[in-house]
């Protein structure tokens, strides 16, 4: 071998290796969807009968599915402020839905989220990730609060939103078994430009499209991704495909509802192909898919739980979560339930940080905790702390129940539900009761006294 030969492959060696370092060394990507209103038994790998999620059902085949874990509200608002912080939403004074000026003032509501909160985006994007938000945000411009802070003011680099956040915008056509064509929420484009009309059953390959160009460029730059997906196909009113309208509408809302949840589902399939067909995403991406809240009456379902979106009850909170990542988990643990471990969406943030080896500041807001083994299938941990809820507002009497409950909390096995004073107790084991049937307030009231008095003390310190 000749001198320059010599050097041509040290010179090939060396590319080769560096290639490979960076490679390894790269950072994982992390997608979290959030679909809004789906119940917890909504998706057939979760007990539905009535429709089919192949293509959702296949990351639960590869990946984990977790019967008991939580989101932080039973309503779009205050869930999504949870998530994306790792905190509770009462802290930023966004308890309900957020509406007009007005009917935010009436409830004691903030307009936006205030975008010093510690957004999980922003954490990443501080730390080199390239982040994205496709889909709805419901945290800040909607209605007439046409001055919200952009969506790219909480962390994210680009956005494409629905009728209820600030920045790039898809607004829902609808086209009926006439093949009359409308719109719906037209008044959102006085948030300002710019918008894009189409029909509402495409809006979710609209979002997941650019979600996919936003994903191409950061992989082909090498760069680690943090994505939110966030549809609101199956949140009211339904519009399945023109094709579909009429037979789904013959069946009424619970028709039209399954009829949109399977179209959902096929949309996706675009997505999880595209990641599962190149090996450098396959190996290392990591996808987190929930619900933000329960179904709607008459609509989605949630098995045997008690309750609805907007209730207290395990019906409106508990989220059928699955976790995908053929690289990151235990392969023991790929293609099974975990039946037993208790968290909620707070715990999201502290888990991917740690996920990612991204270190919070000390000073950094969290009610969350770290449980990124559980979320991997290394271990089978809960939450040590209790989790705790109030009611929206304006939710006092809602879907055929009355006189809710103000407050609740989650700790082990218990659950308890009170009014904001403690009066009023139900005290459910929820492990061997988990559709709240047995109130077991005056055959236990130890339990009820020490469950109460964490519970009032929690929401006195939310409301300082």
């Amino acid at each position: 071998m000749n001198k320059s030969t010599y050097l041509i492959s040290i010179l090939a060696f060396l590319f080769l290796c560096s290639c490979s370092i960076k490679q390894t060394n790269k950072k994982p990507n992390v997608i979290l969807i959030f679909i809004d209103d789906m119940g917890w038994a909504d998706l057939s790998s979760f007990g539905n009968m009535d429709a089919q999620t192949p293509n959702i059902d296949k990351l639960a085949s590869e990946g984990i599915s977790f019967e008991q874990f939580y989101v932080n509200s039973p309503i779009c608002s205050p869930s999504r402020v949870a998530i994306s912080t790792g905190t509770y939403p009462q802290r930023w004074n966004i308890t309900s839905f957020l509406a007009d000026r007005a009917y935010n003032k009436e409830r004691g509501l903030a307009n936006w989220l205030d975008p010093s909160a510690p957004m999980l985006a922003k954490s990443l994007k501080n730390a080199g990730y390239v982040t994205g938000h496709f889909g709805k945000w419901h945290m800040g411009g909607q209605r007439d609060v046409t001055d919200a802070p952009h969506i790219t003011e909480y962390g994210f680099d680009t956005s494409l939103t629905n009728f209820e956040g600030m920045g790039a915008k898809l607004l829902p056509l609808t086209k009926d078994e006439t093949g009359t064509v409308g719109k719906i929420w037209e008044d959102a484009e006085i948030l300002g430009e710019s918008f894009t009309w189409m029909q509402r059953s495409e809006i979710t390959t609209g979002f997941i499209d650019a979600a996919i160009d936003f994903i191409d460029k950061s992989d082909k730059e090498e760069k680690p991704f943090y994505v939110n997906i966030w549809p609101d196909d199956v949140h009211s009113p339904y519009w399945p495909p023109y094709e579909d309208y009429g037979l789904a509408k013959e069946a009424g809302k619970r028709g039209l509802y399954l009829a949109v949840l399977e179209a959902m589902d096929k949309q996706f399939g675009k997505l999880f192909n595209y990641i599962q067909s190149n090996e450098s995403l396959k190996d290392n991406t990591l996808i987190v898919f929930c619900s933000d809240n329960g179904p709607e009456l008459g609509a989605g379902q949630a098995g045997e739980l008690k309750g609805y979106k907007t209730h207290l009850y395990e019906g409106g909170i508990r989220s059928s979560l699955i976790v995908w990542g053929p690289k990151f988990i235990d392969d023991a643990a790929k293609g099974t339930r975990n039946t037993t471990s208790v968290f909620s969406a707070i715990d999201l943030k502290p888990s991917i940080l740690e996920f990612t080896e991204v270190t919070p500041s000390n000073k950094e807001l969290t009610d969350g905790e770290n449980l990124i083994s559980t979320f991997l299938g290394k271990t089978r941990e809960s939450r040590n702390a209790p989790i705790f809820y109030s009611r929206p507002p304006d939710r006092k009497n809602f879907y055929g129940f009355k006189n809710l409950p103000d407050l609740a909390v989650r700790e082990g096995d218990w659950k308890l539900l009170c009014d904001y004073d403690g009066s009023r107790p139900e005290l459910y084991n929820i492990v061997k009761d988990p559709g709240e049937q047995n109130n077991l307030a005056e055959s236990q009231p130890e339990k009820v006294n020490e469950l109460t008095q964490k519970l009032i003390s929690w929401y006195s310190m939310m409301n300082k």
